[in-house]
This record gives C-alpha cells, sequence and structure tokens, in this order.
C-alpha cells in the first residue's frame, strides 16, 4: 500500500493519523491534568484535614525482658515498632500481610506474625524477638543449631524460622520429624533450605534438652 492509499478503518482517520491525533489528546490531557487550576481545586480549602492526625496511645510493651513505654499510633504493627521505633532490627519483613513469617517473634511463648499483629494488641503481654534468645553473647540452642547445621542460605527468613521452632520446642520438647514439619510449617524459605531447618530444628531440641533451656 503506498503512503498515499492508507486505509480509513479508524472513524475515517489513517493509521498514521490517528497515532498523531491519539498522541496529541494525551498531551492536552497531562497538561490539563498538571494545570494549576485544576491542581488547586484538588487540594484541602484552607483550614480544612483531608485526613486527621492520627491519635495516639502509650502503651507499655515488655521485649526480651526490657519495659517500654511508647507512644503508637493505633495502626502501627508490632514489626513496625520493633524495627523502626525500638531499632530491633532481627525480626524481618518480608511480605507484610502474615504470608511468609518472616516477622515471626514470640508473643506468651506463642509464635506470632508480628506484622498482622498490632503494637497495641501486645501490651501486658511478654514479647521474645531473636535477640531475645541470646545469653549474653552466646547464641542461644536453637540458633547453635541453625548455625551448625547451615539451616539457611541467603539468611533473611533464618530469624522467622528460629523463632518458629524456639515456639514449637518450648511446647513440645521433644518432636517427631511430622511435628517439626508442622511446626514450621508457617515460615517460607525461598532458597529451599527446608531439610537443613528440619535437621536444625531436631538438633535444637537435644541441645534445649542438654542445657536445661
Amino acid at each position: 500500500m503506498s503512503h498515499n492509499e492508507e486505509e480509513k478503518d479508524f472513524a475515517g482517520y489513517s493509521r498514521r493519523g490517528f497515532i498523531q491525533f491519539i498522541g496529541v489528546g494525551a498531551g492536552v490531557v497531562t497538561t490539563s491534568l498538571l494545570s494549576p487550576p485544576l491542581f488547586r481545586q484538588l487540594q484541602a480549602a484552607p483550614g480544612e484535614q483531608v485526613m486527621p492526625d492520627a491519635s495516639v496511645k502509650q502503651v507499655e510493651l515488655t521485649i526480651n525482658g526490657n519495659m517500654y513505654t511508647l507512644l503508637v499510633e493505633p495502626r502501627w504493627s508490632l514489626l513496625y515498632v520493633l524495627r523502626e521505633i525500638i531499632g530491633l532490627g532481627g525480626t524481618k519483613m518480608g511480605c507484610d500481610r502474615g504470608e511468609c513469617g518472616s516477622c515471626t517473634v514470640l508473643i506468651d511463648d506463642v509464635p506470632r506474625y508480628s506484622c498482622l499483629t498490632l503494637a497495641v494488641e501486645a501490651e501486658d503481654k511478654v514479647i521474645t524477638t531473636v535477640e531475645g534468645l541470646l545469653d549474653g553473647e552466646e547464641l542461644g540452642p536453637v540458633q547453635t543449631a541453625f548455625a551448625e547445621e547451615d539451616a539457611f542460605q541467603c539468611g533473611y527468613c533464618t530469624s522467622g524460622q528460629i523463632m518458629a521452632v524456639e515456639g514449637l520446642l518450648r511446647k513440645v520438647e521433644s518432636p517427631s520429624p511430622e511435628v517439626i514439619r508442622k511446626g514450621c510449617s508457617g515460615n517460607l524459605c525461598r532458597c529451599g533450605a527446608y531439610q537443613n531447618i528440619f535437621a536444625a530444628a531436631d538438633k535444637a531440641a537435644r541441645l534445649k534438652k542438654n542445657q536445661g533451656r
């Protein structure tokens, strides 16, 4: 087809004309959206608040044996408070929607996703993070077992895996392989180090029993 015989199948426009028309229209729309009059219409009127300031609540959180008195917004997750307010970075943010387990902590000895737990919900409870498993500078039994069994690759999920195992062993002293797999089922490892994780959990059970911990 020659340039002079382009098909008129876009409501009377040639293909080239149609594309040029769309380009000009997009430029007009973009310019309109960015123009000061419309932008001013989208802004709140003087003295009005589009979103009121969030209220804050004073809470007392017991974390790793220490008491923290904090002002928090009711919407803040425990994960956010642990990492951004208190500075305990061992608890990791993964999916931030309760699917991966990287943010697992113990609340009253029970593994919980801290990304789905509001900080205000954790008041008057005992919170343990991976840092709380240390004995001074010494690793706890579960941490030791993970290191000795090479139960990680990239390591991002490891703190959550450790807390899941710790929570399991505080409930079941000598878990079977099936119980271990079930206890770890809420924590995902993108690297696929599950075999070593299960071996570490089994070894941790023996270490805790030997150490009386």
